[in-house]
């Protein structure tokens, strides 16, 4: 009782349900009758929710297994599909959405097959194993319509622009709701090998739901643009196919269940030893997939290439690391034409050919002899060279004068120029691909435009290679022109001894100070040569530390006080972080400029004081002076000197010291008043000087 109590509530579900849905999309169809004239998409629109009207009608009062139900069925998914396919056709109007329609149709003849199918089970209603063979078909064709259908909602949703996705989702969130709950509804009848009475009840339940975002969807504009791409296009095109497998596959087995005997086992060893024999063949041969990969392209496809995924891969490969450029220019070009091997060759000064770099080539040839003609015309147009035919050819079928040297190249394609502004930095050369084939406009075009921004690379390369060069060439060149001025300095200290000696080399005095002066000289000159030496720390490469400033300056000022007299003051106890050796070639520089800038007997005024965190190194002379634009532009530029045949090196080269230790130079100066450089430096701690002159005591 409660069985039949049960059943009795499913069918009054099943039929109220969708005498419901009946009536909200037949409230639809009306409600969009009026955009019929107006907006050509409506109409398949309209259509779809009318046959859904006609459907429901006929699955309440006939059963969802009879002919003009299943037929009505069809009706549905044929109208919503041809709905898809005029958003579709909204996007691109470019062949590549040949794939897609291709789909369309497919999905399109399953739905005529099962219209078939539906007009046969009349037929047999009265031999039971036929009828059944025919309602599992029915309900696997079912499965593979509405997966189907879902694989291409998901792909026009998923390829519109972003500005159209927002009109298209509770359409096609519709669409999926409908198809998905089919889906369920045929595969669990497929398994069940029985009727889920208790689905097909819910079915008009689910559809009436499914109104509220039709109707919503219906206040909105019209979606706009729709872009088809190969992944979205391959990806339909691989989940059918393994529809159609399992389909095939079910559908042969409960055929030959039915013919029964040792059929089934007979059909299943045979399948296997196929497909196994399939796949020994095919898989392993790179020629067999290349020619399946050609096929798909060249039937499926307007152009041979995926332009996007082709450039992402090419310039990924130019632009990682690892190895080389030449090797990743040849790789990422040979891999562009699906080649296994490629070969770089670069011309030299001679306009010869010689390999610079290679992937995956056997024996790289050596440098060719020159070809300025071959160059002349690569240079011209740019055009590929094509080995294709036996020979080296570039377009119009003209012979390229190709080196002796390189003529027999093994397995040799094609040859890409790499052209750069005008002059050819090399040529690419790749091998054949798995399978050869002759070159086409396509190939030439992508080839062309690849070898040119290879080009910019391998000029880019070049440049950087000549500017580190130059760099190099810069740095002992500066170095070189500090240690110039060094060695000025030295040579008029060594010359004023020189002179001094004629009158006093019998003071014993004048000799172990001359010999002090000497030694000092030469520890200048080895330190000298040792800036020079590659490695050598630079100008900014300094290690300041804590360090008394009274003994550094005490040692420069009496060097220089036998030739010009000098004044000390200062706080003997004051420390500063400095590097020992760089502040004493600051100052050093700074303490000459103002003993070259005073008048004779005008006494250098050197005072060091503490000031807050700093320390404050005072260098005062009563010379001419510098005017404040002078200061300003000309002062710490190198070779800029107010002083007759001064290098202008000194100023610069003290300042760069300085900032290296975190500190900087003041200037104050007027003309004919003399002038005053302050060293700022940071100010150190006295305990951890005397730390620090134990630890290197």
């Amino acid at each position: 009782m409660a069985g039949a109590s049960g059943r009795a509530v499913i069918e009054l579900i099943a039929l109220w349900s969708h005498l419901l849905a009946a009536c909200l999309y037949g409230a639809l169809a009306l409600w969009q009758l009026r955009h019929w004239n107006v907006e050509p998409l409506s109409r398949p629109l309209v259509t779809a929710f009318a046959v859904t009207s006609v459907w429901s009608i006929f699955t309440a009062l006939l059963n969802p297994f009879h002919f003009l139900t299943l037929l009505a069925d069809c009706g549905r998914n044929l109208a919503f599909l041809a709905f898809m396919y005029g958003l579709m056709g909204r996007g691109e109007r470019e062949a590549r959405q040949g794939p897609v329609k291709a789909v369309y149709g497919v999905v399109a003849a399953v739905v005529a097959l099962q219209i078939v199918i539906a007009g046969l089970i009349p037929r047999f209603a009265a031999e039971p194993a036929v009828l059944v063979a025919l309602m599992s078909t029915s309900q696997l064709i079912g499965i593979a319509v509405a997966a189907g259908a879902l694989v291409l909602v998901h792909n026009l949703y998923g390829q519109a622009a972003p500005e159209s996705r927002r009109l298209l989702l509770l359409p096609m969130a519709a669409l999926a709701g409908m198809w998905a709950y089919d889906l369920h509804l045929y595969t669990a009848a497929a398994l069940s090998r029985d009727v889920p009475e208790t689905l097909y009840a819910l079915r008009g339940v689910a559809l009436a739901l499914l109104v509220v975002p039709f109707a919503l969807a219906m206040r909105r504009t019209a979606p706009g643009k729709v872009q088809i791409s190969r992944a979205a296009t391959f990806q339909s095109l691989s989940a059918l196919a393994i529809l159609a497998y399992l389909i095939v596959m079910v559908s042969t087995s409960r055929a030959v269940e039915i013919a029964g005997g040792n059929w089934l086992d007979i059909a299943q060893i045979a399948l296997l030893v196929a497909m196994s024999a399939a796949a020994l063949v095919l898989l392993p041969s790179a020629k067999a997939r290349r020619w399946v990969s050609v096929i798909v392209q060249k039937h499926l496809f307007q152009h041979r290439y995926d332009y996007r995924q082709e450039w992402l891969r090419f310039t990924a490969t130019i632009g990682g690391g690892g190895t080389q450029i030449e090797q990743r220019v040849a790789k990422a070009i040979a891999e562009l034409g699906g080649a296994p091997a490629g070969l770089l060759l670069i011309r030299d000064e001679s306009d010869a050919l010689l390999a610079a770099g290679q992937w995956n080539w056997p024996d790289a040839p050596e440098k060719s002899e020159p070809c300025p003609a071959l160059i002349a015309i690569l240079e011209a147009r740019g055009d590929i060279v094509d080995f294709s035919g036996g020979e080296a050819v570039v377009a119009g079928g003209r012979a390229a004068p190709f080196p002796s040297a390189l003529t027999s190249l093994p397995k040799a394609w094609a040859g890409i120029p790499l052209v750069h502004d005008g002059r050819l930095q090399g040529l690419v050369i790749i091998a054949d691909p798995p399978l050869k084939r002759a070159m086409d406009w396509e190939d030439f075009d992508l080839f062309r435009t690849a070898g040119r921004q290879a080009a910019s690379y391998i000029a880019e390369a070049r440049s950087l290679a000549a500017l580190a060069e130059a760099r190099r060439f810069d740095e002992f060149n500066r170095r070189f022109a500090f240690i110039l001025h060094d060695i000025k300095n030295l040579v008029s200290q060594l010359s004023l001894v020189a002179r001094n000696a004629e009158r006093h080399a019998d003071n014993p005095e004048f000799r172990a100070d001359m010999v002090a002066t000497l030694q000092s000289s030469v520890r200048k000159m080895n330190d000298m040569l040792t800036r020079l030496a590659p490695g050598a720390r630079g100008i900014g490469a300094v290690e300041a530390r804590p360090m008394v400033l009274q003994p550094l300056l005490a040692r420069q000022v009496e060097a220089k006080r036998r030739s010009h007299p000098i004044e000390l003051s200062g706080d003997a106890r004051l420390a500063a972080m400095i590097d020992p050796a760089g502040f004493e070639q600051a100052f050093a520089h700074l303490l000459q400029n103002a003993i070259d800038a005073s008048p004779g007997g005008a006494p250098v005024t050197i005072a060091f004081e503490a000031s807050g965190r700093d320390i404050r190194v005072h260098i005062a002379d009563r010379g001419h002076g510098m005017s404040a634009d002078f200061i300003a532009g000309q002062l710490f530029q190198p070779f800029a000197s107010t002083k007759q045949g001064g290098f202008g090196i000194g100023a610069h080269e003290a300042r760069a010291l300085i900032e290296a230790m975190g500190g900087r130079i003041d200037v104050v100066s007027r003309p004919g008043a003399g002038t005053t450089f302050t060293l700022r430096l940071a100010a150190a701690e006295p305990a951890a000087t005397d730390k620090q002159e134990r630890i290197s005591a």
